[in-house]
């Protein structure tokens, strides 16, 4: 979409973006076992303990590095896998705690979705990477998706299990479904069970197709056991990092993209599914997108007026997928004038050529905060948008990479 070979959102561009970021995130491996979180220098946060989720993306991140022909990323896909089999794995029980503290004693048992589907990614990717222990940690992954998370009754997961698996919490989210979604796309590639794709279609039918499309595509976050939703979640907390308050405009360009991923991978076509992730779109660049100033607010109320106006890196890595997979599927000049409009305000603002990473968060000015996110700890979005782009919209990263069916310039070393 570039006009010049090394500007902003080029593929020379982010692929020499790509290997900065990589080299960042190598600072979180914790010789002990597992991947610290990061402060603004790139150094531990003494104040953080381990935390799952972190873990199993970094894992993700080495993994399909490894795929891209990176440096060392085999070694460090393997250490994260190790942590999750030992370091995090409940072995009483099976499944794996969302926290531990530096001697490996949890300090938060309960069994997530949220955790447990970045797992499931981590290790389909991981395990199409080659990776040693990876096919026994999804074959965990997948047996536990389908003993305790999936509900074939709303065809949707839910949300936390007590540590024993006995008692569910009557909350159930939108985001932890989100990630299952890409998790079960890329577990459906690596294993061929289409009933992986199958959930991820009743999910995306269920969040999106009813529960989006009657909110004039903002997506409810929250709901009730029954899946009804309470739009007044977290009012008085809205800039909650997991479950804030209003609609989340980064989560409907996420879904967005996961539906063109998941519209792709389908033999027989869904016409509503583009569809609604152009309606998404749509909708979040009318509520967010200020022509006159940089970044996209982190979320609104229901009316589309923003509530949380910081801007989050992640928001824009998953607008400009969003914008480049759109472009992709149907060539609009519309997504690609957006696509290079967010390339540009990453390079001027978000990515930090001192310190090395992406700014996780600024304030409505464009001024460092942390009101919601301390430090450097998450890759994985930035590292999706550097690398996603070279890749057909399905199948996965994963096994696009693995077969070499992704064309020239792919790998690191091509770069």
């Amino acid at each position: 979409m570039s006009s010049t070979e090394d500007s902003p959102g080029s593929r020379a561009w982010r692929h020499a973006e790509r290997a900065d970021l990589l080299n960042f995130a190598r600072r979180s491996e914790r010789p002990e076992g597992g991947f610290v979180w990061l402060d603004q220098a790139g150094e531990p946060d003494p104040d953080k303990h381990l935390e799952l989720w972190i873990n199993a993306r970094m894992t993700y991140v080495f993994a399909l590095a490894h795929l891209t022909g990176a440096d060392d990323a085999e070694r460090l896909a393997e250490h994260g896998v190790t942590a999750l089999s030992t370091l995090f794995h409940d072995d009483a029980n099976e499944g794996w705690f969302d926290e531990v503290d530096a001697d490996g004693t949890p300090t938060d048992t309960d069994k997530r979705c949220y955790g447990h589907s970045h797992v499931l990614l981590a290790a389909a990717t991981a395990s199409a990477a080659g990776i040693t222990g990876a096919q026994a940690l999804l074959d965990e992954a997948t047996r536990l998706q389908t003993q305790h998370f999936w509900d074939h009754v709303s065809g949707r997961c839910v949300e936390i299990f007590s540590q024993d698996w006995t008692t569910v919490d009557p909350y159930r989210g939108a985001n932890s479904n989100m990630h299952t979604v890409e998790a079960y796309l890329v577990a459906g590639d690596v294993t061929g069970d289409p009933v992986w794709h199958e959930r991820a279609l009743s999910i995306c039918e269920r969040i999106i197709g009813i529960h989006a499309r009657s909110h004039d595509w903002r997506i409810p976050e929250h709901y009730d056991q029954d899946w009804t939703p309470v739009p007044d979640y977290n009012v008085e907390s809205p800039a909650d990092a997991f479950r804030p308050y209003g609609a989340t405009p980064g989560h409907a360009f996420e879904w967005s993209r996961l539906l063109l991923q998941l519209s792709a991978s389908l033999e027989e076509p869904r016409p509503w599914i583009p569809e609604a992730a152009e309606a998404l779109f749509t909708q979040a660049v009318d509520d967010t997108v200020e022509h006159d100033w940089p970044g996209l607010a982190y979320t609104t109320d229901w009316h589309g007026i923003p509530v949380v106006k910081e801007r989050f890196h992640w928001v824009m890595a998953e607008a400009v997928l969003a914008a480049e997979a759109l472009h992709a599927h149907n060539g609009s000049a519309l997504y690609a004038g957006l696509a290079s409009r967010w390339w540009s305000e990453i390079d001027e603002h978000f990515i930090d050529r001192d310190a090395g990473s992406w700014h996780h968060e600024f304030t409505p000015a464009l001024t460092p905060s942390s009101r919601t996110w301390r430090g450097k700890p998450d890759a994985y979005h930035a590292f999706n948008a550097l690398t996603l782009p070279d890749l057909p919209l399905a199948p996965s990263a994963a096994l696009t990479l693995q077969g070499g069916q992704a064309g020239s310039g792919v790998t690191e070393a091509q770069a």
